[in-house]
């Protein structure tokens, strides 16, 4: 049972990069202990290259693991990018992933040496591979001048990294720690024995190495896992002093090898310190100018007169530095140039690409094939991507092809396609040629791109609108000069806002039936947050005052207020609006066009703020007040005294303006957009409550007082009063205003009623105001006529009410100054309710 759990557990235990990679049955070449596969991502495609190693001694798998994580903590593109971690397989090795890798320089240099033996002096013969048809073919790899030069060149570059930035000391730079990629770059690896440089500042997670432990070879370890004595310094072997120019008279002993035939290093050591040192006692032994670095084959004269000279020295002070190396004269010349051009392409402005590429042409046939094919070729179809550029990289990419004895094979695996990308685009057909019509200088272009607006934008994603469309739009708006192409803009706004422009755009030849746009909704237009920081401030920002262009925006604005917030309506668009408005050029109508947008954004910035404040006040309707608050003092609900609407007013807010139902639609309280006549509704009855400690009927019936305000016509009948047997359900309570607020209101002066017992039937004259005529006491038979019993009297609305000789709609309330006894007494009997109380204030 145990036996049968162990082995489901281990069935199941799988590494990550097993299953999320496909992985080639055979190795494509090997450096040191690992065995490099060629791999394809499972959920991308993308290739890659797995390293593997076989379970071996403990003390190797933990300098692998090294080598392998060291990769993880540097970015460099000359450093070998690291695509999944290392990890441990179920057999006990170890595999990690990387960017896809050909070969190892080592492996590459093997290679050369088998090619020279098999093909004689040269190895010309060994240079082509026979295909399957019987053709012949150049190797995919090969050490030319130009790729020694480049290769070269990016080392360089990654040491340059590593003292620098990274303040590590590589330690190992061998043959076997170069990698070439499927680009033909070279990359450093074989980083296990990386170390900080002695009396380094620089901050690191590395551990220092000690040299006594990695000089002294292990028999029971192989070679490969340990530092190759070959090519070390003088510096780590005679001095134990570990610095960054030991890596650079490496760099010196690693360019020998290139040349060097079989290809190694000239100090062969045995990995005996030993025998470094006496190698070293001697100056015939020691590579130098006088015996040609005791390389069997023929040097570059650049490298033996200006490089080696000044990496091959036993002092380090003397040897040249990472930066200084790329500065040499050895690689100055127009391919090497071309190279580093190519490697900053991206970088460059389109002008320098365009020159670059115009001149490409006249130096392609200095490139070995090999270059024109691993790196040329890739770097140009990166570039099919610049549109601008698309005729121009198309012409050096067919002159490659035509050049490099694999073309046809090239142009079928890496041509096509990127063809088939940039010609089969549906969605990139027709736009590009609209932007570059919006770009073009002749107005009639830029109008017709315009134009092509209503029908584009039932096809675009908001993304391509927003982000790609609109800021071209924009561009074109903002700094037109012709009046023509600002109209045009804004009509393109309009209908980026949401507009429908079946009615005023089309000709009817965009193949679309006359109903069909009707139908089409447009859910690509642009969000709310771009329409309020983008469109509007464009808008804001017109000069002219033409009413063509007036027009036009109030079309826009007309969209702007079906989505903007209500407070930004009130603070941006409005004040845009009225500046418009009154625009000299404007006639009437036109005129009468803005105010008409201005009076419903009005409306609806009203409704919305009047319905937050009712919100707002709703959890305080049920607040107590006190009962001797003047303030709170109001008409009779229409509940309570039978008015026909049948609901309560809530005082509070009909005075704050928060209620809408207290008041008709055309009186002085409808935010100002009602005509302004002298005609007022008749006056709702608001509700007094009674007293609580009056609550008995009284037989006396208490006197009745009219505060009034003069219709134009004389109501015929009277409100209806409140009787005794009406239930009452005050909304709020009275409160007895103190004397302070007292002295705000004018004297109170008696007035006769004319014969009705109301509030706001009795007339006056025309030149009076709304509130400055005095209370008036009612008579005893007069109340008695119109109820059975005592009763509370009516109170009519406070309404404003416009003089005839001003024609206003203003509330006087400037006549509260001066308090006398008779208006203050009646106020206080009034007071006393129908209970007859002796209640009065004072």
């Amino acid at each position: 049972m145990a036996a049968q759990f162990f082995s489901s557990a281990v069935k199941s235990f799988t590494s990550n990069i097993g299953s999320n990679y496909t992985i080639s049955s055979s190795p494509s070449s090997t450096s040191g202990p690992w065995k490099i596969y060629d791999a394809k991502k499972k959920s991308t495609g993308k290739p890659a290259s797995v390293g593997t190693v076989k379970r071996a001694h403990e003390e190797v798998l933990e300098r692998l693991k090294k080598e392998a994580s060291s990769l993880a903590r540097l970015r460099h593109p000359s450093i070998l990018e690291l695509a999944e971690p290392v990890e441990e397989t179920r057999s006990g090795g170890l595999m990690f992933a990387t960017e896809p890798v050909t070969a190892s320089l080592a492996g590459l240099l093997q290679e050369k040496d088998e090619q020279e033996r098999s093909g004689g002096p040269g190895g010309r013969s060994s240079r082509y591979v026979v295909e399957e048809d019987g053709t012949r073919r150049r190797r995919e790899l090969e050490i030319d001048e130009l790729e020694i030069q480049k290769g070269l060149l990016q080392i360089a570059k990654g040491l340059d990294f590593l003292h620098e930035s990274a303040g590590l000391v590589h330690a190992n730079l061998t043959p076997e720690a170069i990698f070439i990629n499927a680009k033909s770059d070279w990359k450093i690896s074989g980083l296990g024995f990386c170390s900080p440089p002695e009396n380094s500042t620089k901050p690191t997670s590395v551990t220092p190495i000690s040299l006594s432990e990695v000089l002294n070879h292990d028999p029971r370890l192989p070679r490969t896992v340990q530092l190759n004595i070959d090519y070390a310094s003088p510096d780590f072997v005679m001095d134990t002093n570990i610095t960054t120019a030991a890596d650079m008279f490496s760099l010196g002993l690693l360019i020998i090898a290139l040349y060097n035939s079989p290809h190694h290093s000239p100090l062969e050591t045995n990995q005996s310190p030993s025998s470094y040192k006496r190698l070293f006692a001697s100056s015939s032994s020691i590579p130098t100018q006088n015996n040609n670095y005791l390389c069997k084959g023929k040097l570059p004269r650049e490298i033996t007169s200006g490089l080696l000279p000044r990496l091959i020295t036993r002092r380090p002070a003397q040897r040249l530095n990472a930066r200084e190396f790329q500065e040499a004269q050895y690689f100055d010349n127009i391919l090497v140039s071309t190279i580093r051009f190519l490697d900053s392409l991206p970088a460059k402005t389109p002008a320098e690409k365009s020159q670059f590429m115009r001149g490409l042409p006249r130096v392609l046939n200095q490139f070995p094939k090999s270059v024109l094919e691993k790196k040329v070729l890739p770097a140009l179809l990166e570039e099919l991507k610049d549109r601008e550029l698309l005729s121009i990289v198309l012409q050096n990419i067919f002159k490659i092809i035509s050049m490099v004895p694999s073309g046809k094979r090239s142009f079928c695996d890496k041509v096509i396609p990127r063809l088939r990308e940039v010609f089969l685009n549906g969605g990139a057909d027709i736009l590009p040629l609209i932007v570059l019509a919006l770009e073009s200088p002749t107005h009639s272009l830029v109008d017709a791109a315009l134009r092509t607006l209503p029908t584009i934008i039932y096809v675009l994603d908001f993304s391509t609108i927003k982000n790609e469309f609109f800021p071209i739009v924009a561009n074109v708006f903002a700094k037109t000069t012709s009046m023509g192409i600002k109209i045009r803009g804004l009509q393109a706004f309009y209908t980026l806002c949401g507009g429908s422009s079946s009615e005023d755009q089309g000709d009817g030849l965009d193949g679309f039936s006359a109903d069909k746009p009707k139908q089409r909704q447009n859910a690509a237009v642009l969000d709310k947050y771009t329409i309020q920081e983008k469109v509007v401030p464009l808008l804001k920002a017109i000069k002219t005052k033409e009413p063509a262009v007036m027009m036009a925006s109030l079309d826009v604005f007309k969209e702007v207020g079906k989505v903007a917030d209500s407070d930004f309506l009130a603070m941006d668009v409005l004040p845009i609006l009225w500046n418009f408005s009154l625009g000299p050029l404007l006639n009437l109508q036109q005129f009468q066009g803005f105010m008409a947008l201005i009076k419903q954004l009005s409306t609806r910035i009203e409704q919305e703020q009047t319905r937050k404040l009712q919100e707002l006040s709703a959890s305080n309707t049920t607040a107590a007040t006190s009962a001797h608050d003047f303030m709170s003092f109001g008409g009779i609900s229409p509940g309570i005294n039978g008015a026909s609407n049948g609901e309560d007013a809530d005082f509070e807010s009909l005075v704050t303006g928060r209620a809408s139902s207290g008041f008709p639609a055309d009186s002085g309280f409808d935010g100002g957009w009602g005509s302004s006549s002298n005609t007022t509704s008749p006056p709702v009855s608001a509700g007094l409550p009674r007293p609580s400690n009056q609550r008995a009927q009284s037989s006396t019936a208490a006197p009745a007082f009219s505060w009034s305000t003069p219709p134009p016509q004389q109501t015929s009948t009277p409100p209806p009063r409140l009787g005794m047997n009406t239930s009452l359900q005050p909304q709020a309570r009275s409160r007895t205003p103190d004397s302070s607020s007292l002295n705000s209101f004018a004297s109170l002066k008696p007035q006769s009623t004319g014969g009705t017992n109301g509030w706001g039937n009795s007339s006056v004259t025309s030149n009076s105001s709304a509130f400055s005529l005095p209370l008036q006491p009612s008579r005893p038979a007069q109340q008695q006529q119109q109820s059975t019993g005592p009763g509370l009297m009516n109170m009519g609305i406070l309404s404003p009410q416009s003089s005839s000789s001003t024609g206003g709609t203003a509330l006087n309330w400037s006549a509260a100054a001066r308090p006398q006894n008779t208006g203050l007494g009646s106020f206080g009997q009034q007071s006393g309710g129908a209970a007859g109380s002796p209640n009065k204030l004072g």
